[in-house]
């Protein structure tokens, strides 16, 4: 730990009366975090601001944050909190990690600091590769995240990164510091703590220092990433403009500069969302511009549509109504009614609940939306189309829920299922090839 100590104190251009920002949760790594900090401003007296976020989703969350307003009163640091009240239907973590940076923006622009440190350690970085490799991500996505970032005005600055977390917990036995531990963190139902609580501890037999391979990993993706944006920055522009892409000259550059292309146009697009993009998105992006069909169109995350129109390929953000929703299906969503849509292994279930398909067949991935005016379905069994309205009319679905009733779709936006009333011709039999099986409970 006194390799980070002495990186904050002799690397970083911290001076005297400098403000820094720090995100503290409570939990052992932000509390090593802070405690390191505190001994910088013994050294040369900075003013550290404390920035909580209290997510609000368990029954411990206030007393979180009156754990940390108490320690920064005991220890004289200026206390800043946030309590999250209102979250969409969209993926929870990512939205949750929005709202939490915009408001550490808030709290840095307030102080005028030019520094946010978080806690994210070298287990973290292990976790997120893994993560990313197994879900599919681009060049940049695959190096986990970086030591420093620089921001508009100010710097994101994380210091654990070459830590473990077995170093920061003897950290806190040894300094006896307090701090309090995230229930959730123990529950399998999030991907990471699967991977933090059964993948990377394999990763750690085989070699303890496997953090350190990693982060020089992540250091060697940047660095070929960096160099591949100065091409890509050289040609976008005669490729992409105006979101519309220009099929010709995409096809002209090789296929790793294509690629790029589409990744840096995705950044422009998601921003902050980017998360929600893998290499499944690229790849439809890719069939779109290879398609001998002159006129095509295929829905993305956050209800972008890619509409291709001869030469030119155009990005459309559809506006919602107040109902409407379009959720990407990875594993599960959860639905405003209380129930969830679920990406399961098996089911001997055959009713309407329960929907197996054949990869082959539709494109992926899946999402699960309301109903659109005009929606049809080409039922199972049944010869031509029908439409959603009548069906919802048929099977006595109140008004008041039908525009809020699951329909999932693939990425060309055929209609795959109604959960719970109706499957579509996609469906499978027991007997038949399928490798996915989804359940609405």
């Amino acid at each position: 730990m006194e390799k980070v100590y002495n990186y904050l104190l002799n690397e970083l251009p911290i001076k005297y009366g400098d403000s820094v920002v720090v995100a503290v949760s409570g939990g052992p790594d932000s509390m090593v975090l802070l405690d390191l900090l505190l001994r910088i401003k013994k050294n040369i007296d900075i003013e550290i601001i404390c920035a909580h976020v209290n997510h609000n989703i368990r029954k411990e969350s206030n007393k979180e944050a009156v754990f940390v307003e108490n320690y920064c009163v005991q220890n004289n640091v200026i206390f800043e909190s946030t309590v999250l009240k209102e979250y969409g239907d969209d993926n929870f973590h990512n939205e949750a990690r929005n709202k939490r940076y915009s408001f550490f923006t808030e709290i840095v622009k307030k102080y005028n600091s030019k520094y946010l440190f978080t806690a994210h350690h070298g287990d973290d970085l292990i976790e997120t590769i893994l993560m990313r490799i197994v879900r599919g991500s681009s060049l940049r996505g695959y190096s986990g995240f970086s030591k420093v970032i620089n921001m508009e005005n100010y710097k994101i600055i994380r210091p654990l990164i070459t830590v473990t977390k077995e170093q920061i917990l003897s950290y806190l036995k040894n300094n006896k510091i307090k701090y309090v531990s995230d229930s959730s963190n123990k529950k399998d139902v999030y991907t990471r703590n699967r991977f933090r609580r059964y993948i990377v501890p394999q990763f750690k037999k085989e070699d303890t220092n496997v953090h350190n391979k990693f982060y020089k990993f992540s250091r060697t993706l940047l660095e070929c990433n960096e160099y591949i944006d100065k091409i890509v920055k050289e040609k976008i522009n005669g490729i992409y403009s105006s979101g519309i892409i220009n099929i010709e000259n995409f096809k002209k550059e090789e296929k790793l500069i294509q690629n790029k292309v589409i990744y840096n146009i995705f950044e422009k697009i998601y921003q902050d969302d980017l998360i929600l993009i893998n290499d499944l998105h690229v790849e439809l992006i890719m069939d779109l511009i290879n398609s001998v069909k002159p006129n095509l169109t295929i829905y993305l995350p956050n209800n972008i549509k890619a509409i291709k129109e001869y030469n030119n390929i155009t990005f459309i953000k559809e506006e919602n109504t107040e109902d409407d929703y379009e959720i990407e299906l990875i594993n599960y969503v959860s639905l405003s009614n209380n129930r969830e849509i679920k990406i399961i292994k098996e089911s001997d279930k055959t009713s309407n609940n329960v929907c197996r398909l054949s990869s082959k067949e539709i494109k992926l991935p899946l999402h699960v939306r309301n109903r659109r005016d005009g929606d049809k379905i080409y039922l199972k069994g049944m010869i031509g189309s029908k439409k959603i309205k009548d069906i919802f009319i048929d099977s006595k679905i109140p008004l008041k829920e039908r525009n809020k009733w699951p329909i999932v779709v693939d990425s060309n936006g055929e209609i795959i299922w109604i959960p719970g009333i109706k499957k579509s011709k996609y469906d499978k039999k027991k007997d038949d090839f399928y490798d996915i099986i989804i359940e609405y409970y």
